[in-house]
């Protein structure tokens, strides 16, 4: 398939992690609003994922790209994404991935693009494109508030962060430790993100809203020490699906604002001491609920087998369990949705904000303690506090989700929430207007 004749064309590679793939995915979509044409490059599992939910309208404008991975007995096709990856089989998927250089670099030189979008671990992306003078801009899909955090403790680890509100607690420092030395292959997760914003040219896009994280792009631009070009909140369109009748039968049947949604991402698998604290805290709520659960590939359990015995009898009409998928957007926008259950996965914080749904946090790890406490200090909702060994309580998870959903002081967070989706609806336009500014500039400069 030929290029679009006089657009722009980008080739596009994020991180294997549907919370990376979705946010390149929906930037694509709007850049092909502006008449750019995009190469959208993953492996053969996301890709299928891909195919299923791109509209048929982006077919002339969106192709889709193979990136093959080295297989092996422990890490078959199937597995070359995050999705349902058990864990003991991250450090495989990230090494394989690495060791997919020479057939990217082989895609590049088949395909020219005038530009490469790249992920924050994939410092080797603008290092192929080099030769061939093609600029690699990088896309951050975290946002800023960690961003810069994270940063400022690598390379200034003397150096306060200078914004008191977004801290950790004792007992998240231990696992933020543990995750700044993720490594494989024999390279750490930290010196590939440094790297991959020390390549970027010029600029750094990053999924977020400047009415969200104002300061915290202008920190992190000056720590970075080039422009950091907010990208806005990439949220998707809600689409029909007939596999969600149940779950949109279930909504039309409870009152306005008075469901919660529960559901902790793709990546991310509930032990079994949160589950039974949560399910105790959702019983204890009274409160319409929408949990979804997940499990691990090849992890054979069953969903009444995993909750507290007699869970599903006592909650009855008020609650329904989903296992595997739900589709969060179309919850999110209905009318009868009142509150998230949120682990504060950045896109799913983005997305409740912008269908006007306020947060009960409940952060699990990653950048996720650092987006829960941006949800309380921009007032859309509350977290779910721990006690001093990181444990949640029921009955602490019962309060919040009442407090947001039920008690009246519930109304002054969906004021606050609906009050910030239209700020950043309208600010949208804007940044992705600054994206094409700068695309168009880089390209120009190339040649």
């Amino acid at each position: 398939m030929e290029t679009i004749k006089g657009s722009i064309s980008v080739l596009m590679l994020p991180w294997l992690a549907h919370g990376h793939i979705s946010p390149f995915l929906e930037l694509a979509k709007r850049l092909t609003e502006k008449s750019f044409y995009i190469y959208f490059c993953s492996t053969h599992v996301n890709l299928i994922s891909v195919k299923k939910i791109l509209p048929e309208k982006y077919s002339q404008s969106i192709e889709l790209v193979e990136l093959h991975l080295p297989s092996s007995p422990e890490l078959p096709p199937h597995l070359h994404t995050t999705n349902g990856l058990p864990s003991h089989l991250m450090p495989i998927l990230k090494t394989a991935f690495e060791k997919s250089k020479p057939f990217f670099s082989h895609i590049l030189n088949t395909l020219k693009p005038d530009l490469i979008m790249y992920d924050f671990n994939e410092p080797w992306v603008p290092a192929a494109a080099w030769p061939l003078s093609i600029p690699a801009v990088l896309f951050l899909t975290f946002g800023s508030a960690f961003t810069s955090y994270f940063q400022n403790v690598l390379e200034n680890p003397d150096t306060e962060f200078p914004f008191q509100s977004i801290y950790l607690h004792e007992c998240e420092k231990a696992t933020f430790q543990k995750m700044s030395e993720f490594s494989a292959n024999g390279l750490k997760d930290t010196d590939l993100f440094l790297e991959s914003i020390k390549q970027s040219r010029d600029v750094i896009l990053i999924k977020t809203s400047g009415e969200i994280e104002g300061k915290y792009v202008d920190y992190l631009s000056k720590l970075a020490k080039k422009k950091v070009q907010p990208v806005g909140p990439l949220v998707q369109e809600i689409e029909d699906c007939d596999e969600d009748i149940e779950v949109m039968r279930f909504l039309c049947k409870k009152d306005e604002s008075s469901v919660v949604f529960v559901a902790f991402g793709s990546e991310y698998f509930l032990s079994n001491e949160e589950r039974e604290e949560i399910a105790h805290g959702l019983e204890l709520s009274r409160v319409n609920f929408i949990w979804v659960i997940r499990f691990p590939v090849g992890e054979e359990t069953r969903v009444e087998d995993a909750l507290p015995v007699g869970f599903l009898d006592r909650v009855g009409g008020l609650g329904m369990v989903v296992e595997g998928w739900a589709p969060q957007a179309k919850i999110l926008g209905h009318s009868s949705t009142g509150g998230f259950v949120s682990h504060c996965g950045w896109s799913s914080l983005l997305e409740s904000i912008k269908f006007c749904v306020p947060i009960i946090a409940m952060p699990m790890h990653l950048d996720q303690p650092f987006n829960a406490r941006l949800v309380d200090e921009v007032g859309v909702g509350l977290e779910v506090k721990r006690d001093e060994t990181g444990r949640l309580d029921r009955e602490e998870i019962a309060r919040v989700i009442t407090s947001i959903v039920v008690k009246e002081n519930g109304t002054k967070f969906r004021n606050k929430v609906r009050e910030l989706s239209e700020k950043i609806t309208m600010k949208e336009v804007e940044e992705i207007d600054g994206v094409v500014e700068e695309v168009v500039q880089l390209c120009g400069k190339r040649k």
